[in-house]
């Protein structure tokens, strides 16, 4: 084992100490481990094509094409007005407004990225020409962010299921209430430090407004429900969702709310095709060197003696908290979850920890690394928005990251948090 493993780290970090992408390194490394064992080098080929031919895998580049189409259609903009129309009137009201179109926007694109690119840039010019800092705006809205891949659909929970052999439906079962925990968490914190900082409030502008507000956002408000309807009611496996998805977030633009100009598809369709080359490299790269993990029995070897080390299910989850958060400081998430599944879950099992519940906790964790310095993605994305320094953006972002580790810690000792929902769903 000890053997296996160094051949394959020694090759994976030679690699990337050459500068090479990751999905090369690991690829590099899933063919010299082969080679040194006297297997035919064609397993690893045969390995990456098994990867990406998975239909569940199909969802992640149709629901980045439904983010892109969104972000160009100006619904982004209905979602926002809309909930500063309802939540506005509050103290510090369009900071509890950027946190409930996140909420609502998580239901259709399932990316932080997604969420900080595409309704954070209008959340933070609105904030600033109310008067709030660009740090505090920035920083809500990143913190925010984070809710986009844990309330379904979510691309790194297609990711994760695909990667761990785990139920799509229920991982997304598992993060509908942690994900409106995390919105709750992050509005309480909102009103202590609006009461606090004294932060502007709007009077309440009528219902007619709110339903005028309402009106105008209705059918893009209707993407969760017709996604999460449709998956919940067996109409649809969360595959076919992302492709119904796309194609009403097109109609939307180019019929109902005319926003959209054909001429951008070409340039959309380009972006998704990017994107999703490189999550599948990294996907099918990582499949082939999970294998050669497998029959090495590493995580087999491993397990027992973590299991004898640690020996409370509780404190191994304690102990993947602090390992994926650290990781996710100097870490992509998509490269940190491909990396550490085939390590990582197998030992879940064994410690008897249920796999949709440790789904959760594991895209949880990765998900406040992207809000986290040196590597958070979403920190360089809002930080960029805002127009202020990346070390500003890192210290404004503190505060924020307790609600969200809070949620964390509830999820980690609390299990029925993630597992009634799907047991309740999933069980008729």
């Amino acid at each position: 084992m000890t053997a296996a493993m160094a051949e394959i780290l020694i090759v994976w970090f030679a690699a990337l100490l050459l500068g090479l992408p990751l999905f090369a390194s690991m690829g590099l490394a899933a063919f010299a481990f082969v080679v040194i064992n006297g297997m035919p080098v064609d397993i690893v080929p045969q390995k990456i094509a098994q990867a990406a031919n998975s239909f569940p895998i199909l969802a992640a580049p149709l629901f980045i094409l439904m983010g892109n189409i969104m972000n160009s259609a100006g619904i982004t903009d209905r979602i926002f007005t809309f909930a500063r129309a309802c939540v506005g009137w509050l103290r510090g009201g369009l900071c509890h407004a950027n946190i409930l179109a996140s909420v609502i926007f998580a239901g259709m694109s399932g990316s932080a990225v997604a969420d900080a690119g595409g309704v954070g840039s209008l959340e933070i010019k609105a904030m600033r020409q109310e008067g709030y800092d660009p740090e505090t705006a920035a920083a809500i809205t990143a913190a925010s962010a984070t809710i986009g891949p844990i309330i379904p659909p979510s691309l790194p929970m297609v990711i994760y299921g695909v990667s761990a052999d785990v139920s799509i439906g229920g991982l997304f079962l598992a993060g509908v209430i942690p994900g409106l925990l995390m919105a709750l968490a992050l509005s309480a914190m909102v009103t202590v430090v609006a009461t606090r900082r004294a932060m502007p409030r709007h009077p309440f502008e009528g219902v007619k407004a709110l339903a005028v507000a309402y009106r105008r956002a209705h059918w893009a408000l209707m993407t969760p429900v017709i996604l999460f309807g449709g998956m919940m009611s067996g109409i649809m496996t969360p595959t076919e969702a992302a492709a119904v998805a796309s194609v009403y977030a097109l109609f939307l633009g180019l019929v109902v709310y005319r926003d959209f100009d054909l001429r951008q598809l070409p340039r959309i369709i380009v972006d998704t095709v990017e994107t999703t080359g490189i999550v599948l490299a990294l996907v099918m790269t990582a499949a082939a060197l999970a294998w050669c993990l497998s029959i090495s029995r590493i995580p087999q070897t491993l397990g027992p003696l973590i299991i004898e080390a640690v020996g409370d299910p509780l404190v191994f989850l304690f102990v993947v908290n602090l390992l994926l958060l650290l990781v996710g400081c100097v870490m992509e998430a998509l490269a940190a979850m491909l990396i550490l599944i085939p390590i990582l879950v197998p030992i879940a099992g064994q410690f008897g920890i249920d796999p949709l519940q440790f789904g959760l906790i594991f895209v949880l964790n990765l998900m406040i690394g992207t809000i986290t310095p040196p590597v958070g993605v979403v920190l360089f994305v809002t930080a960029r928005i805002a127009n202020i320094r990346f070390e500003a953006m890192s210290r404004a972002i503190v505060p924020w990251m307790l609600p969200l580790a809070a949620v964390l810690l509830a999820a980690t000792f609390w299990p029925p948090l993630t597992t009634w929902l799907p047991a309740l769903v999933l069980t008729r």
